[in-house]
């Protein structure tokens, strides 16, 4: 909790003067018992209107006093609390954003959504009632106790009774709270996994019908919530009461005592009713305090789970003197590369060797598990080489920059992914800088033009999350357009043309070919026409370069790609 309370920082001064406003108002809040001690003592009982006029109006002024004490620290600690919960949420997420894929895997999309809002939100909820209470409870408590003394010692023998019988009642409560509040944010991430499972899957759910299947999924899961939520605030609703019911009884003995007292002379009857105010101010800072208490638990569940993000390192970081290439020109080259995820028994890929050229278009083409895409993925440092080289323009990617270095590469995953907003906006996306011109002329590479200008609103059109409104051939057309806008020295198309019809991926593949004829091209395929008018195709097989060469070099010398070949054309086409 230490660790995330540091993010307050920046709101020291508004703390300080939240701790003085506090301050005022507990003094404010401990003398009126003593004004309204004096006026029943000395203007009620002897008749003295014109006393109780003038203090009365005294205690007007002191309330109003710490009326406005409580709206300011109010106001205050509000902004200290909705600060803390931006910065700890904009900490949480960049962090997140350093992740690598694996690091992802450790916690899960879902739990880390919830981590992001849930967990921070009850936090910040916490910190909200810390800095208002943290002074004024405390306070009026101890002055309570003090000023209670003082109008009374033999009567504050019941506090030395009274105030255990609390401490015991508090401790009983939250005691068996605190695992289950822990339990229930566990509980809170399922159910969001299993939600988070069901939209995105929704058309794969009902073409296989088995939405009744997924619904009891969802009702498992948000039984097991309301269970435990239910058995948590059945505890924490027994505190109140609880510390009710010991207030009542002790208001009794109070007046039981008391009135023993006013009997022999020896307490006034304003004292008595100062006293009883004194009293009840303590209890009602026990109150608070059971009251900050009551999410302590859950608030310390919460910031254990985001401790938990903030203490993943990522695995891949910048290099402390990074190095730059002396000439950019966009040559990759793997130097017997190898590569094994950790905690796999065997490597993905083994001892691979070529060289990628600027001008040169290469494509990868192997079965499925071949290791294609973790090959194109070493190159803009998505994970790191187990043994072997991988270098960029001479510079191996280890010691280059992150940013320098991704700024060389334009990738189009082999999952095309758009975000919610117009599609200008999309293609915009890999060069914030791009011209009206520049968003065009790559839509027009790409061969999106044609179905953007059958749109209502052409580049200005809105798109959903994720494209959902599009196909899969035209979301693609839009990632290589995104690509192409941002004139990389390396382009990397991770089987970015299956989804696209055979004359629309000709008419893209001669585009492209006027369009990055002085970069280096990657291009990771399933279909051979893809590939076969690359200058240079590398074959994979089980993680093993097993042929290098172009399409008739290698039709002539790799059983392996000719038998990819042959399973994809009849033999009169490869003729």
């Amino acid at each position: 909790m230490r660790r995330i309370l540091q993010f307050l920082q920046p709101y020291r001064t508004s703390i300080v003067w939240i701790l003085v406003l506090l301050f005022l108002q507990s003094i404010t809040s401990l003398y009126l018992p003593e004004l309204m001690s004096n006026i029943v003592d000395t203007g009620v009982i002897k008749g003295n209107i014109p006393y109780i006029i003038k203090i009365g109006e005294f205690m007007m002024a002191v309330t109003v006093f710490s009326v406005i004490c409580s709206v300011a620290a109010g106001f205050l600690s509000s902004k200290a609390a909705a600060g803390f919960g931006q910065i700890a949420r904009r900490k949480v997420f960049a962090h997140v954003e350093t992740f690598m894929l694996k690091e992802f895997d450790t916690l899960g999309t879902s739990s880390l959504i919830v981590r992001t809002t849930n967990d921070i939100m009850q936090v910040q909820q916490f910190v909200n009632m810390l800095l208002r209470m943290m002074v004024l409870a405390p306070l009026m408590a101890l002055g309570g106790i003090i000023m209670a003394i003082y109008t009374d010692a033999r009567l504050s023998l019941i506090l030395l009774v009274i105030m255990p019988v609390l401490g015991i009642a508090v401790y009983a409560v939250l005691g068996r709270s605190v695992g289950l509040f822990r339990a229930m944010q566990g509980k809170v991430d399922n159910l969001n996994r299993v939600l988070r499972e069901h939209l995105t899957g929704a058309r794969v759910i009902r073409s296989f019908q088995r939405v009744g299947y997924e619904v009891g999924r969802f009702n498992e899961a948000n039984v097991e919530l309301t269970d435990i939520s239910v058995k948590v605030y059945q505890i924490m609703a027994a505190l109140m009461p609880l510390l009710m019911l010991i207030i009542n009884f002790s208001t009794l003995a109070i007046i039981w005592f008391g009135g023993k007292l006013i009997n022999v002379n020896a307490m006034q009857v304003g004292s008595l009713m100062a006293f009883i105010q004194y009293v009840t101010q303590i209890m009602f800072s026990v109150m608070m305090v059971s009251a900050m208490f009551f999410m302590v638990p859950r608030a310390q569940a919460s910031a254990r789970r985001i401790n938990e993000v903030l203490d993943i390192h990522p695995t891949i970081l910048d290099p402390a003197a990074p190095a730059a290439p002396a000439v950019s020109t966009g040559e990759v080259q793997f130097d017997d590369v190898s590569f094994r995820y950790a905690g796999a028994e065997t490597t993905v890929l083994s001892h691979i060797s070529f060289t990628l050229r600027p001008g040169q278009v290469t494509a990868v083409i192997g079965g499925t598990g071949a290791g294609k895409t973790t090959l194109i993925s070493l190159i803009p440092r998505f994970d790191d080489v187990t043994s072997g080289r991988l270098l960029i323009d001479g510079v191996d990617v280890r010691a280059m920059n992150q940013h320098t270095l991704r700024a060389k590469i334009g990738f189009v995953p082999q999952q095309a992914v758009l975000f919610s907003g117009t599609i200008a906006e999309n293609i915009r996306y890999g060069n914030e800088d791009a011209s009206d011109w520049a968003v065009r002329h790559a839509a027009d590479v790409a061969q999106a033009t044609e179905f953007i200008s059958q749109m209502p609103q052409g580049f200005d059109s809105v798109i959903s999350q994720g494209g959902a409104d599009l196909s899969g051939g035209q979301k693609q057309r839009l990632s290589i357009a995104r690509a192409l806008v941002r004139k990389p020295e390396i382009y990397i198309f991770d089987d970015s043309f299956s989804a696209l019809d055979f004359k629309t991926d000709a008419q893209l593949r001669r585009a492209l070919h006027d369009e990055v004829e002085q970069s280096t091209v990657l291009i990771v395929a399933q279909r051979v026409s893809t590939v076969m008018d690359a200058d240079q195709i590398i074959v994979l097989d089980e993680g093993k370069l097993v042929g290098l060469g172009t399409h008739d070099e290698l039709m002539a010398t790799s059983p392996i790609y000719r038998e990819i070949v042959v399973s994809q054309h009849a033999e009169e086409v490869i003729a």
